[in-house]
Parts: C-alpha cells; structure tokens; sequence
C-alpha cells in the first residue's frame, strides 16, 4: 500500500483525498498541506490524516511513499521537483506545466532519481475512450482523415475572481486551452497520433481582469495527414458538455460528455454506398461499455480518477511508467503551447520544433 501525501488543499486536493479514500487496501492518505493552513486543517479533519502549513514540512516526513502535486500550475515543476529529491514518488494534476523548459525540468528529475512521475489527464481512463482509441489502433476507422474536438463551456467572472492565479499567464498558464480544453486536446492527440502543425486564433470576449483567453480555436495537421478542428472556450453560456469527433474512411466515432454518442464502422467486404449510409444508424448502444455514474461531489466522473490512481500505484509497484506518464502529458503539454505561439505569431507553429511554443 502506498502512503501518500497532497499538497493542495483547494478544491482539486479534495478530489485526490476522496479518489484516494476509494482505494483501500492500496492507498491511504498519510498527510496535506497548503499555502492556506485553514483549508489544510478543514482537510486533514475530513479525512482523519496529518496537516502542515508549509510542503517543506510534508516532504520531510519518512512515512510518505508518493506526493500528488494539486497547486496551481505554473508551481507544478517546482513542488513536483522538490518532491522527487525528498525520494518521493510523483503524480501531478494537469497540465504538466506552462512551459516546456519547467516540463523538461521535472522530467529530467524523475529521469535522474529513477521515481515514477505521473499526471492527471485521467479521460484516458474513460470506458469510451479507451474503446475508441484500441478501435483506431486496430483499424476500424480506417484511415484517419478528420476530427473536431469541442470544449464550449462557461465559467462566470465570479470563477476568475475567486482565486489570485486564475486566468494569469505565469501561474495559469493559459485560458480555455490550457486549463480546460486540455484534456479534450490530449485525448484528441491520443488518439488521432502525433500532431506536426498547428494554426490558431484566440481571443478575451467575455471576461475582464485575466491575461489569458476565453476562446479559441485551431486547425491542427496530424502525421498520417488527417486535418482536426479545435473549439476551446469558457464564454458559452450555459456550457455544453466536450465532445471528440473522429472520422475515417471506414467508419466514425463521437464520445459527448466522456460517453460513446456515436460509433459505426464499415463492414468487410461492404465497399460502401456512393453517398455515405446514412440510414445504417448509430451501432453505440451495442458496444460492451459500462460506465459508472459515480460522481465526486464538484460533479467530476469519480471513476476515471479512481483508475487512474489504481494504475499510478501499479507503476510503482510493478518499475514501469504510468499510463500518463510525464512523457506523454508532455506532448500535449507541447501542442497547447504550439496553438498559443501560432495564435500570437499568426503564423503556422510545429509542436515538435524547438523552441516553438
């Protein structure tokens, strides 16, 4: 059983410290800590473990085996770093970073203290998702040619306002992108492969007082040629659920609010009707997928975190990297920032060019 530590104590903390409660006998909260000691101690007393004021004073402790990071972003380097050299395994929320050279950083630390870092980008761990990414892998989309991702959500002023580092670029580190379109992004380079271009427009239309944007959107040219479209933002009032659109030459899939909305392949053998088939329906509700409707009380999926946990103590157990691996949030670390640069430029940007983002 691995013992654990947070630090963070707001709102994401609080989910780590039920997802944790939901793993016993493999998991247990030993301690949080926070930059305010009030919330720290409101924490520690929910889930009967240890406070600290200060992440010094956590990592000191002997009895920790791993540390989730839940701060705001633009410290997930730092702490996550101070972490490793205290021999303190890592999981850190999303994103990995704002920057790649502080991403690269606490990558190299993981590298050189031989610990598991891992970060929570836990739509992986989605039933649908995982189905519609082993489906393009075996072919039964076919070729890739198209997708469109789409986060349309809203977040009032009121949410900018309520804390300090929101909606800031050093501590945030981006706007409707970064903070939520993140995971729509990373399942949408999972799954369609690596991105080599990007073109992007942002824009502020409806809040004040932040330097980053509320809306956002891209063309993305992936390896294999297929063309994506992009829709972040948080000035869609009342907000609508993601949504992952993927289309091939033999079939397509649409998962809407983490679930199968849509999914038809072509038959073998079936060369298919000059004008599409139309009237052939959506094959969605014959697919063997269960999805637990469990939800942690801010109304987040309880289960994707819950799995992705379970595997990020696995990784440790078993010497191997985590499903999201630092490495791999990496990536899309790299294409948000690449959709930033092209959108400040007003020129294409490759996300694998260095230096670029």
């Amino acid at each position: 059983m691995l013992r654990f530590g947070i630090i963070g104590a707001g709102v994401i903390g609080g989910v780590h410290a039920r997802t944790l409660a939901r793993l016993p006998g493999r998991a247990a909260l030993v301690a949080v800590a926070g930059h305010g000691p009030d919330r720290a101690r409101a924490l520690a007393a929910e889930h009967g473990c240890d406070w600290h004021a200060t992440a010094r004073e956590l990592l000191a402790r002997p009895d920790l085996d791993a540390v989730c990071v839940c701060v705001p972003s633009g410290l997930h380097a730092e702490v996550g770093e101070a972490a490793l050299r205290a021999g303190k395994h890592v999981l850190v929320e999303k994103p990995l970073e704002v920057g790649l050279e502080a991403a690269d950083r606490l990558l190299a630390a993981a590298r050189s203290t031989g610990l598991t870092l891992g970060v929570v980008l836990q739509h992986r761990f989605d039933p649908a998702a995982r189905f519609l990414y082993d489906s393009v892998r075996a072919g039964a989309l076919g070729g890739l040619t198209s997708a469109h991702a789409e986060v349309a959500w809203w977040r009032s002023q009121g949410y900018y306002d309520s804390g300090q580092w929101r909606g800031t670029g050093r501590l945030d580190g981006g706007g409707a992108v970064m903070n939520q379109g993140v995971h729509t992004l990373d399942l949408l380079q999972w799954v369609m492969g690596e991105a080599v271009e990007v073109t992007a427009h942002t824009a502020l239309l409806a809040h004040r007082g932040i330097d980053v944007e509320d809306t956002a959107a891209a063309v993305i040219r992936f390896d294999g040629g297929a063309l994506a479209t992009v829709l972040a933002t948080t000035a869609a009032y009342p907000g609508r659920t993601a949504r992952l659109a993927v289309h091939g030459d033999r079939g397509s899939a649409v998962l809407d609010d983490d679930r199968m909305a849509w999914f038809h392949t072509r038959a073998d053998g079936d060369s298919g009707d000059p004008y599409g088939a139309y009237g052939a329906g959506d094959r969605s509700a014959d697919l063997p997928l269960r999805y637990e409707d469990l939800r942690d009380p801010t109304g987040l999926p309880a289960a994707p975190h819950r799995d992705l946990l379970a595997d990020f103590c696995e990784a440790v157990e078993e010497g191997r990297p985590p499903l999201v691996s630092g490495e791999e949030a990496r990536r899309s670390l790299a294409l948000t920032l690449a959709l930033y640069a092209s959108a400040r430029t007003g020129r294409p940007v490759r996300p694998d060019r260095p230096g670029a983002p």
